[in-house]
């Protein structure tokens, strides 16, 4: 039988999400009320297919795939469980584990099963594959997961309850896009001292994964004491520049949490995370 899908919303992510699951023959389906024209363009590029309402889309779907902007993602799950829909509801959206559990704790009072999805990744296409990861049940986790077998969108199962995709998202995200915020912020004060062009020679010299790398994380922990005091004062000239401290100082405060380990290069990596997290 064909699996049916309704797709909350064909933004630039889910319409191409929504894209390649039609390339295994799955049926996905969209409401094209209240939609942008560029939504509407997306998804007429995607193959998916217009459906009448969301009451209709949910009551011919297996399941709902919702992909949308992170601040929306409760307010979609309650409109979708305003109407009756008897299929498995999958939260792809970019939420913290415990908004998850909400939705799912929503989705259970309805009697509406719950997966739990997150997308790392930019949109498939040319030389992009990102990867859907998903945890819950494992049945469904599988029917899911076959939606995209053979696509540019490569189902990964976790073997885990529900939170665990979140979590994982989460976890890649605070890397990734602060990171890409961190290297705006130094690029800044670069341009606003005259040596933007040496130190985007000093960046092309990078060799290294850092979020990779965690047999290194134990020498910065021991390395704390002194990279703090380096800290505070890359904060202090960002904010003579003009420009925004806060990550510097909030680094500065985490490396505080391991000056107890000063100079312990031989401490075991599973204490130096243990150390980051407050008691209680």
């Amino acid at each position: 039988m064909t699996t049916t899908f309704t797709l909350l919303h064909p933004g630039a992510m889910g319409a191409k999400v929504g894209g390649e699951a039609t390339r295994t023959g799955t049926r996905v389906l969209y409401v094209p009320a209240g939609r942008s024209p560029a939504s509407l363009q997306r998804a007429r590029e995607a193959g998916l297919e217009a459906a009448e309402s969301l009451e209709s889309a949910l009551a011919a779907s297996d399941f709902v795939l919702s992909v949308c902007p992170p601040h929306a993602a409760e307010d979609v799950a309650r409109e979708v469980l305003t109407h009756p829909f008897r299929g498995v509801y999958v939260e792809a959206n970019a939420i913290s584990p415990d908004r998850t559990r909400r939705i799912a704790a929503a989705c259970a009072e309805r009697g509406v099963p719950m997966l739990d999805a997150s997308i790392v990744g930019g949109p498939p296409g040319p030389g992009s594959a990102p990867r859907l990861y998903l945890s819950g049940d494992g049945e469904q986790v599988a029917r899911v997961a076959g939606s995209f077998k053979d696509t540019q969108v490569v189902a990964r199962p976790l073997n885990a309850s529900l939170g665990a995709a979140s979590a994982l998202k989460m976890a890649y995200a605070s890397y990734q896009k602060s990171a890409r915020v961190l290297a705006a912020v130094s690029h800044a004060l670069a341009a606003h001292h005259g040596v933007a062009a040496e130190l985007a020679r000093e960046a092309g010299s990078f060799t290294s994964n850092i979020l990779a790398e965690t047999d290194q994380l134990p020498s910065v922990a021991a390395r704390a004491w002194r990279w703090a005091p380096e800290l505070e004062e890359i904060a202090a000239t960002l904010r003579t520049a003009g420009l925004p401290a806060d990550m510097a100082e909030g680094a500065a405060a985490v490396l505080g949490r391991w000056a107890d380990d000063k100079d312990d290069y031989a401490l075991p990596l599973e204490e130096v995370l243990a150390h980051l997290r407050t008691e209680g």
